[in-house]
C-alpha cells in the first residue's frame, strides 16, 4: 500500500464542483495554475518542452464512493463507476490533460482545469500517447453523444 502526499495545489477559479462544465460538449477551457511545493520545483526542469500535461490529483472534497454512477451526460443512465469520471470513486483520484501555458518558477500557468480551487496535485506527467485517434473509442460516451445528436 502507498500513501500519496502532495506535490502542490490548484489555484482555480472554480470555488463549487456545480461551477465546473459537465455534460456533453463541455469545454474546459478555464486557465489555472499549479503551484507546486518549493522542494519539488527541480523536478519541472525541462517541463517547457511539452503543450500538454497529464494532471493525477486528489478528489479531497469528495464523500465515499459508488460503484454504479449516474452521469448527466447520459441522462442517468448507470454505469460502472470505472466507465465514467465521477469523483465517487474507491480510491478518489481525478486524471486531467491541460495545455501548459507557461512557466514560472515552481508555478505552471495551464488552461483546461477542471478542478476545484485547492485540489492537491499528487502528479505531473507529459501528456504523450502513441494510439492514433481513429483507433480510439469512446464506449457509452459515444452512444450519449449519438443520441443527444438525433
Amino acid at each position: 500500500m502507498f500513501s500519496a502526499r502532495p506535490i502542490g495545489f490548484i489555484q482555480s477559479p472554480y470555488r463549487e464542483s456545480s461551477a465546473i462544465p459537465k455534460g456533453l460538449g463541455a469545454r474546459h477551457d478555464a486557465e489555472g495554475v499549479i503551484e507546486l511545493l518549493r522542494e519539488f520545483e527541480p523536478g519541472l526542469n525541462d517541463i517547457d518542452g511539452f503543450s500538454h500535461l497529464f494532471v493525477l490529483w486528489q478528489f479531497d472534497r469528495a464523500d465515499g464512493f459508488d460503484l454504479i454512477a449516474h452521469p448527466p451526460t447520459d441522462a442517468g443512465r448507470p454505469h460502472g463507476v470505472f466507465s465514467t469520471r465521477s469523483p465517487r470513486r474507491p480510491n478518489p483520484i481525478g486524471l486531467t490533460v491541460v495545455e501548459l501555458l507557461r512557466r514560472e518558477g515552481s508555478a505552471l500557468h495551464v488552461r483546461g482545469v477542471d478542478m476545484l480551487d485547492g485540489t492537491p496535485v499528487l502528479d505531473i506527467k507529459p501528456y504523450l500517447s502513441s494510439i492514433p485517434p481513429e483507433n480510439l473509442q469512446r464506449g457509452w460516451l459515444a452512444e450519449a453523444e449519438a443520441r443527444k445528436k438525433a
